[in-house]
């Protein structure tokens, strides 16, 4: 609230004729105006033509007093605003880039290094490229360790349809089959036929061929063939025996293969039977238990057999190769040259000679090199062995395995032609 402002009043005296009226005091016309200046209640206005002072009077004073708080409110409130306001930042300006230039040079530049390309791969299209020495030197080493440049072909896992089939006991499955490969090389017949004086290789034949039909007539696995041929080979081995009891050793080694793989196997009587009684039930026995006393009753032994089925299977299962496989192995049973090869050889051939003689591509594959663990060189000669067996096997003296093999229900597969090429070679 204004102060009320206390404006003191003068008092002059009237003088005569030469002295100053009262009147002319009150009104401000006298000549000593100028004293007026020294008076503290005055202030400094600004006019239209200069500074003009003005008393302070009560309303004039509350005016004053008022526009004094006015200016101060607003000095506040514009430092509060300066106070409150955030800084902006001044927007960057960036030039426009020059796109369209640049992707047109870019486009002249990719256009003039395609040209110089073209014309650089055409000239040299036009030269012809001079083999290098390195160059022919790593050719011929890698053709002379049969290496090549062609991409590895995958090894196809043959057990996966087989996975929910405990029978196949897939875990297990390359265990055992490298643990075949191990123990094959101790039960193998050493070579006997000089250490026998009645018997040659023309007798083993007929023997092998009389009881691959015996084999026939029981009806029995072809697990139990092979195991009498080996049991045979390796009881010849180890002991010298007469011509007269060689067909003796073939039933008793028949007698145990069939106790050892048959459920169901034939009795004494039917072997002696079917060896038209030369042989007495005694005869049978001795012999058996001569055999598996020489033998240490080593029974437990891997065949041909056992590797045909695995490698068959690595093959690619075929009804018309199954049993062409099973009738070059059965000629190589029949065969004494044939023992100087290890069983998983054997088997590992007859299926390669089947897919020469099926026309097979490619006739060996990296998976069938991955399971027998046989390159195709290493194959050679034993193969070669089975064409010659086969070209030969039409016109041999012993006829069972190639009857056996000629009927619909082996899908006549010993009628095929052998291979050419591996015919040719032997």
């Amino acid at each position: 609230m204004a102060s009320r402002v206390v404006i003191p009043q003068l008092h002059h005296r009237v003088e005569g004729k030469g002295g100053i009226k009262q009147k002319d005091v009150a009104e401000g016309k006298g000549r000593n105006r100028k004293a007026l200046n020294d008076i503290g209640n005055l202030v400094t206005i600004p006019d239209v033509e200069g500074k003009v002072q003005r008393p302070i009077t009560r309303s004039f004073g509350a005016k004053l007093l008022a526009n004094a708080q006015e200016k101060a409110a607003q000095g506040v409130a514009r430092k509060a605003v300066a106070v409150a306001k955030p800084q902006v930042k001044k927007p960057v300006l960036t030039k426009p880039k020059p796109v369209e230039v640049i992707e047109e040079v870019k486009q002249e530049r990719q256009e003039k290094v395609v040209s110089q390309n073209e014309k650089s791969g055409a000239s040299k299209k036009n030269k012809k490229k001079a083999p290098t020495m390195t160059a022919l030197l790593t050719a011929r080493s890698k053709a002379a360790c049969g290496l090549s440049n062609k991409p590895k072909e995958a090894v196809v896992d043959i057990d996966a349809s087989d996975v929910n089939n405990e029978l196949a006991v897939v875990e297990y499955v390359e265990d055992i089959y490298m643990f075949y490969k191990l123990a094959e090389n101790e039960c193998r017949p050493r070579d006997y036929m000089n250490s026998q004086p009645e018997i040659n290789e023309k007798m083993r034949a007929i023997l092998v061929d009389w009881l691959i039909e015996v084999h026939k007539r029981f009806d029995l696995m072809p697990e139990t063939l092979y195991l009498t041929i080996n049991l045979v080979d390796r009881f010849l081995s180890l002991q010298a025996v007469p011509r007269r009891e060689l067909q003796l050793v073939g039933l008793g080694a028949m007698l145990i293969a069939c106790k050892y793989e048959e459920i169901w196997a034939p009795e004494v009587n039917d072997f002696v039977a079917i060896s038209d009684k030369a042989y007495s039930n005694d005869q049978v026995l001795k012999m058996e238990k001569a055999i598996l006393g020489k033998l240490e009753w080593y029974i437990t032994v891997p065949t041909p057999c056992v590797f045909l089925s695995r490698y068959i299977k690595a093959s690619g299962h075929d009804n018309e190769m199954e049993n062409l496989v099973n009738f070059l192995a059965e000629l190589a049973l029949m065969h004494y040259g044939c023992i100087s090869f290890c069983p998983s050889m054997v088997a590992a051939s007859a299926v390669y000679v089947a897919r020469h003689t099926l026309f097979k591509t490619p006739v060996w594959t990296e998976t069938l090199e991955s399971h027998t663990g046989f390159s195709e060189s290493q194959l050679i000669e034993c193969a070669k062995m089975l064409v010659n067996l086969q070209s030969v096997a039409p016109g041999h003296k012993l006829q069972t395995v190639y009857k056996k093999y000629s009927k619909p229900e082996k899908c006549a597969v010993a009628l095929c032609s052998p291979p050419k090429s591996l015919l040719a070679s032997t």
